[in-house]
């Protein structure tokens, strides 16, 4: 049996076809049984976020495709909206019929306004095919923090993208306060593949608990940037051979909400939900970069996409890069000054309102784990 790929075409309409002849009930079994969770980073099961959905209380349904690929670092869903987008378009439809909704709306970041014309085009010819599902296409204006799926939604209604209080969540009180399913580019990409090819061939690939083939967009100091599809649970070691990585010194896996990975200690560790994290952003930096001024990079990018509506992520964030600033100064810190924002970190992981300000620290503190001595001057 071939490993399955979701770069390999597939005969338009075919999965969708199928999807209303087996019935929704059949269609969520199938997402379970592949295991298949959401290729955004935070991991839910598909087939239950569907489930739930389809369970809840509501006269109208709407189904929204996240595009708003702003994570740095990552591009893997900008070349499946250019080479894929009727099978994107296809899965849409098949959650609409799941949902029994009329709307499906795919939410695009800004930047990617070039590719408007083929994605209309692509719209169109799988609403002939799947007419049962009109289909609506809504920018967002360059906001990182709109990535977020409550964020997302006030955006497509008109409002400032800020985060929702949660609960509810979406699958109850989402889009126009009705169930809404919100998947990314590349989950709904993975659903005519698992309906045609079987979920057992998607569940025979990867780990216990991450299942399937994945994209990642590899970027930094490697010869060889792009993306690359391997199976759930494949190396870090292998990803940057792959690449041909030059005299890495550390990895910056999952974007500037990730993690810090260390050549020298976690090459055999693996992208999975059980271990590094999946999203797909792979920022290899060689050890002729500079470990503050990286970081530094970091913290101002959060400083510059923090909506500012939550205290712990406005005020954290501006107090963590002033702090970062110090250090790349050359000044001394105590050893209780450090260990304070170490302790803010956790404070902003812990209390932030939404997904961007609880993963704004992460960098900080793992990066800091690795390479405290390198970075820091304690003072005695």
């Amino acid at each position: 049996m071939s490993t399955p790929s979701i770069l390999t075409n597939l005969t338009k309409g075919a999965a969708y076809k199928m999807a209303k002849s087996m019935g929704a009930d059949a269609v969520i079994k199938e997402l379970q049984a592949s295991e298949l969770r959401g290729r955004g980073g935070a991991g839910f099961p598909t087939g239950l976020k569907w489930k739930f959905t389809r369970e809840a209380a509501g006269d109208k349904k709407y189904v929204v495709c996240n595009a708003d690929e702003g994570e740095l670092g990552t591009f893997k869903d900008r070349l499946l909206l250019l080479e894929h987008a009727h099978k994107m378009f296809e899965g849409m439809a098949i959650a609409a019929h799941v949902l029994g909704a009329k709307d499906a709306y795919l939410y695009l970041r800004w930047e990617y306004h070039f590719m408007k014309a083929d994605i209309e085009k692509a719209m169109a010819e799988t609403h002939a095919l799947c007419p049962e599902v009109d289909f609506h296409l809504s920018f967002g204006g360059g906001a990182y923090v709109c990535g977020e799926e409550s964020a997302l939604i006030e955006s497509i209604e008109g409002k400032r993208g800020e985060p929702r209080n949660k609960p509810p969540y979406p699958v109850t009180s989402g889009l126009f306060a009705s169930p809404t399913i919100i998947n990314n580019v590349e989950t709904f990409c993975c659903v005519p593949h698992i309906l045609l090819e079987g979920a057992a061939a998607f569940a025979a690939v990867g780990t216990p608990k991450s299942k399937g083939p994945k994209l990642f967009s590899i970027s930094g100091d490697v010869k060889k940037p792009g993306v690359y599809e391997f199976p759930m649970g494949t190396s870090l070691r292998r990803l940057l051979a792959t690449a041909e990585a030059e005299d890495t010194q550390f990895v910056l896996v999952g974007g500037s909400g990730g993690r810090i990975a260390c050549a020298e200690k976690c090459l055999d560790r693996n992208l999975s939900f059980e271990d590094l994290p999946p999203g797909g952003s792979i920022i290899v930096l060689g050890k002729k970069r500079n470990l503050i001024s990286a970081l530094r990079s970091v913290m101002d990018f959060f400083v510059e996409e923090s909506c500012g509506q939550c205290v712990p992520c406005r005020e954290g964030c501006y107090r963590m890069l002033h702090f970062v600033e110090k250090m790349e100064k050359g000044e001394k810190v105590t050893r209780k000054e450090l260990d304070r924002f170490l302790e803010l970190g956790t404070t902003m992981q812990t209390s932030s309102k939404c997904g961007l300000g609880q993963s704004a620290s992460n960098v900080f503190v793992s990066m800091l784990d690795y390479f405290e001595k390198d970075m820091v001057k304690i003072q005695n």
